[in-house]
């Protein structure tokens, strides 16, 4: 069956007719003109920025076994703008990978501070950080990035373990400069191993609790989780434990609160089950166990393999899948990335095998 077509005439209307002439204009002017590569730049979905060649500026012992880094820019020209709860992926001479808060002032666009921790027996990173970078030294970092959002609220309760002080510094300062109703509870082994208490000293406006256990002994967090207003946003970064016990205890004691969390360690392995990983380069088959990490059983074999936050967000441990089911529990991989890699630091087989381009 056919369809039959009937021309018509169309006029355009006086205004169709202006609009047109002015599109014209645009085209020859924006697009068409010699002016058109310097009034049209191309505008990438990538920021600017988003890479930076930092120097060393400043390296500053704020407690035992730990050190702030304070860097500039590579030209001396302004950083970046951040938020608190922000980090940055930072680039070691040696080519591990880590990802480090930002602990500093984030209205200084010309200097960015982190804070690291020495871990004995971690993977290498925090005592390449002590024991190597100096001031004047040359690092490439990639962010500002903010997975740890500090938001508006009609107060907050704040929980820092340790190192985890570092988002969470910005963010009380934040508060206390916005006039906000804040509650902190600091916890540390001890006085001497908990940075910034200083700085922690000068703010005016909430209620400090320092709490280290050598004077408290072992905090009970869901006790003083209690402590937090209603409707508060709660953040707590820390150990695992504190983390946990935070997440169990919220909601039932304040169910119109909001909890806010970041870890600096791996994420436990939930409902994992044992499975092997075929690597492909090599031909080695080495077993996951059912509470391991696919990243923890691949850095056995290659103790070299690339990682960072641990958490499945930041991609540093994308790996190709040449074979096999893969049972994603990532936050960051796009559908079609899914088809053939995972993120080897929190996926895992979906079925009793897989091959990856190790």
């Amino acid at each position: 069956m056919g369809t039959d077509t009937v021309a018509t005439e169309f006029t355009p209307s006086a205004s169709l007719r202006v609009l047109g002439a002015m599109m014209d204009a645009y085209l020859r002017v924006f697009v068409a003109g010699s002016a058109a590569s310097v009034l049209s730049r191309p505008n990438p979905v990538r920021r600017s920025g988003f890479e930076l060649d930092l120097v060393v500026e400043r390296v500053h012992i704020e407690a035992e076994d730990v050190v702030s880094l304070t860097f500039e820019a590579a030209d001396g020209g302004p950083l970046p703008a951040w938020k608190p709860g922000s980090h940055l992926d930072v680039f070691l001479p040696s080519g591990r990978q880590r990802q480090y808060s930002l602990c500093g002032n984030p209205s200084d666009r010309f200097r960015y501070r982190i804070a690291v921790r020495r871990i004995a027996d971690g993977g290498g990173g925090s005592r390449e950080v002590h024991d190597v970078l100096r001031p004047g030294d040359a690092v490439r970092v990639r962010g500002p990035r903010n997975a740890f959002t500090f938001i508006d609220a009609p107060s907050y309760f704040f929980v820092a373990g340790g190192i985890g002080i570092t988002p969470i510094l910005p963010m009380v300062k934040a508060a206390d400069a916005a006039g906000a109703h804040w509650k902190m509870v600091y916890l540390g082994r001890s006085r001497a191993t908990m940075p910034f208490l200083g700085e922690l000293a000068r703010l005016r406006g909430g209620e400090l609790d320092i709490r280290p256990d050598s004077e408290f002994g072992i905090p009970d967090v869901a006790e003083l989780i209690t402590r937090a207003q209603a409707g508060a946003a709660v953040y707590v970064c820390g150990p695992p434990p504190v983390l946990a016990a935070a997440q169990q205890t919220l909601f039932t004691v304040n169910p119109t609160g909001s909890l806010h969390t970041e870890r600096f360690s791996a994420v436990p392995v939930m409902d994992g089950r044992e499975f092997d990983i075929e690597l492909a380069r090599t031909g080695t088959t080495i077993r996951v166990g059912a509470e391991e990490t696919a990243l923890a059983a691949i850095r056995r074999e290659l103790p070299g393999a690339v990682y960072s936050c641990q958490q499945g967000f930041c991609g540093t441990c994308k790996v190709a899948v040449l074979a096999g089911d893969v049972d994603h529990r990532d936050r960051t991989l796009t559908e079609g990335e899914r088809d053939n890699h995972m993120l080897s630091c929190v996926s895992r087989a979906a079925g009793d095998r897989l091959v990856l381009d190790l």
